[in-house]
């Protein structure tokens, strides 16, 4: 990579609109560049470069990464000290809520130093790739799963970079980096078959985790046939299984189009229902016709898990009832009386059930008399 420092004007300096950082928000190169600022701005921490930069100045010895695209000179990193920059120089162009303008007042002398950042210019994106995983994926602003899987599969498609070559550039296990790389490779089948569109999803972002984690697991990795399948295959996901992907992502993530929300609704515990449900055929058919999640859980569950959970749960709550009896019930409310004679009588009703089962069972075993003639 070429070690030559240019000053370049922040106004002849661009976003790179695929930076890996932002991709969850489907920035295009028609993305104008205030939205890409307010993204930086709400989601990558560019106030703390602000305050950094209004502090010390801006670090020459930290030279932006650019190149030559389109006939602009793209930041390959340095987008966020780049925002920093645009928005103290012309505070109007973030004239977004959460934005405090008072935070970028400065004196003209000082805005006078910033008409000009260093910066290094690289011939192609593969010039800088292991400059910037080194320095940044697991630096002091961690990537997130999303981030890292957009920049792994990028280099590893675009430069055929084998995964674990990138997996010790960027300080991360070559299983993680595996399991990174495979879960956007399903996403980008998807919608290169049609069945998926990451501007369709019912959030405002695409909670890349949940899928991530979802395919560590057996049962999802079952239910779209990718089991056994090379973690850096590019297309993954079996061509009989295309309807199964697209309920997977369904699943996950709603469908606006489609008017369905997502089933998962945190990762903690919706995406360990979700993988009982799918080795439950029918889970599968109860959570296809609209079922909620944590119902279609419980079908696939054991049924004497269940019921041993059930009495558990009722067993708690009468023991917090009573606790509150003292205080909550001044012998007045005859509704309260009635639902603890309804559920007396349940009760009783469930101990007979149950104890005659139990010594059924018991004398299963026991010989009866026999006569000649039976």
């Amino acid at each position: 990579m070429n070690q030559t420092i240019e000053y370049i004007s922040p106004d002849d300096l661009h976003f790179d609109y695929r930076n890996p950082r932002i991709a969850e928000f489907h920035p295009t190169a028609y993305t104008p560049e205030k939205e890409i600022i307010k993204i930086l701005w709400n989601v990558m921490g560019v106030e703390e470069i602000v305050l950094s930069i209004k502090a010390s100045g801006f670090f020459t010895n930290e030279p932006l990464i650019v190149i030559r695209e389109d006939d602009k000179n793209v930041v390959l990193e340095g987008n966020r000290r780049l925002a920093a920059v645009k928005c103290i120089i012309d505070p109007t162009i973030a004239d977004f809520i959460g934005f405090n303008k008072n935070l970028v007042t400065i004196s003209p002398e000082f805005r006078d130093t910033l008409n000009a950042l260093p910066v290094i210019f690289v011939n192609d994106r593969k010039d800088a790739w292991k400059f910037i995983g080194f320095k940044h994926i697991n630096g002091p602003a961690k990537w997130g799963s999303y981030a890292k899987a957009q920049y792994v599969s990028q280099i590893k498609n675009e430069f055929d970079i084998p995964l674990e070559a990138i997996a010790s550039q960027i300080g991360d296990t070559h299983k993680t980096v595996q399991k990174l790389y495979q879960g956007l490779q399903v996403i980008e089948q998807a919608e290169n078959l049609g069945v998926f569109d990451r501007t369709d999803i019912q959030a405002n972002r695409l909670y890349f985790s949940h899928l991530y984690t979802g395919l560590t697991y057996e049962g999802f990795r079952n239910y779209i046939g990718i089991n056994g399948v090379p973690f850096d295959q590019a297309a993954p996901v079996p061509a009989n299984k295309k309807e199964e992907l697209e309920e997977l992502l369904t699943w996950i993530y709603g469908s606006k189009k489609k008017d369905v929300a997502a089933a998962v609704q945190s990762q903690n515990p919706d995406i360990r229902r979700l993988e009982a449900v799918l080795q439950n055929t029918e889970a599968i058919h109860a959570l296809r016709d609209g079922v909620p999640l944590y119902q279609a859980y419980e079908i696939s569950r054991p049924k004497e898990e269940t019921f041993e959970q059930s009495l558990l749960e009722a067993k708690r709550a009468l023991q917090k009832a009573h606790s509150y009896q003292t205080e909550g019930f001044d012998g007045q409310n005859e509704s309260f009386l009635r639902h603890a004679a309804s559920i007396a009588k349940l009760a009783d009703e469930l101990y007979v059930a149950m104890e005659s089962k139990y010594v059924a069972f018991k004398d299963r075993g026991k010989k009866k008399r026999l006569f000649e003639d039976d």
